[in-house]
């Protein structure tokens, strides 16, 4: 099989290229620009073919990125910085311009991949501490990260794929990348605890499932449109912490107060102070079985690892 990875150096991006890889798949990674030699991905002699590729050779050479089995679109700059008028525009501008660079390559192509999967986020949904979300529910803007997701998923929409998934993505743990190091980092030094009233629900998925399901979802043609990237257990922040605490043996006892965060963060402290409860019903309704369905087995496993 033959994949290019938009924004295949990132943390998603690096474990799925290494699964592909120990399988015997070609890859090729389309990044910013192409990385020096120490910094590249490590492949063994008898693993799959690894190439990179930069954004511009996308558009001066699309006939690189013909006979595709399948594009993935991970790219676009992250939420994680300060929200100004000047970094939202930054994110926003980001996730639209990747989408539409894909977009003029597809309709460049002769021969077009079958399927492309597109990164989206959770935060479509809305918040809720009441509510249970779905692929069916309704997409709701409340705020800017569902904003950002409901224009992200639009410009997809236009892409012209022949099966298009767009993966809605809740927060991914591993120990390589992502958000999870830093939300460790309070319990190894002895001061974690729950974040505002810690009722928040936290949606999450264990990084192995996370490339298992984008390889599921490529292999099976009758999967397409959205489809939830989570754990089938949801938690809240609280219990969240309270496994991290178990796990990795460290108190659960320092609470972070509501006020403090705004003040530190501003609106951005509304993604770690308001949550989403995702189901993923098409992942399992299409028979995707996961590896780490519980948190406890998710965080062993993680430490385990290291």
């Amino acid at each position: 099989m033959r994949y290019a990875i938009c924004g295949g150096t990132g943390f998603i991006g690096q474990a799925l290229s290494r699964r592909w890889l120990s399988q015997g798949h070609e890859v090729i990674i389309v990044t910013r620009s192409l990385p020096d030699a120490g910094r590249q991905l490590p492949i063994q002699h008898n693993q799959g073919q690894l190439s990179y590729l930069t954004w511009d050779n996308m558009k001066d050479s699309p006939e690189r990125f013909e006979h595709l089995d399948a594009l993935i679109n991970l790219a676009g700059a992250s939420l994680s910085q300060r929200w100004t008028e000047r970094g939202k525009k930054r994110i926003m501008d980001s996730r639209q311009q990747t989408v539409l660079t894909v977009a003029e390559l597809l309709h460049r192509l002769k021969h077009k991949p079958s399927v492309v999967v597109q990164a989206s986020a959770m935060a479509i949904y809305g918040t809720s501490e009441t509510l249970t979300f779905d692929e069916t529910s309704a997409a709701a803007v409340q705020d800017f990260p569902s904003r950002v997701v409901q224009q992200w998923e639009a410009a997809a929409d236009r892409m012209p794929a022949e099966r298009l998934i767009k993966l809605r993505i809740s927060v991914v743990l591993g120990n390589e990348g992502g958000a999870f190091p830093k939300m460790l980092l309070p319990y190894k030094l002895g001061a974690g605890g729950k974040i505002g009233n810690g009722k928040q629900w936290f949606s999450w998925i264990h990084i192995d499932d996370m490339v298992g399901l984008i390889d599921y979802c490529i292999r099976h043609d009758d999967i397409s449109g959205p489809v939830n990237a989570a754990s089938p257990h949801a938690v809240t922040n609280d219990q969240f912490g309270r496994t991290v605490a178990s796990v990795y043996r460290r108190p659960h006892w320092f609470p972070l107060p509501a006020v403090l965060l705004k003040g530190a963060l501003g609106e951005m402290s509304l993604i770690l102070l308001k949550g989403q409860r995702i189901v993923p019903a098409k992942a399992l309704n299409h028979g995707f079985r996961f590896r780490y369905p519980e948190l406890k087995a998710a965080l062993t496993q993680l430490k385990a690892q290291k």
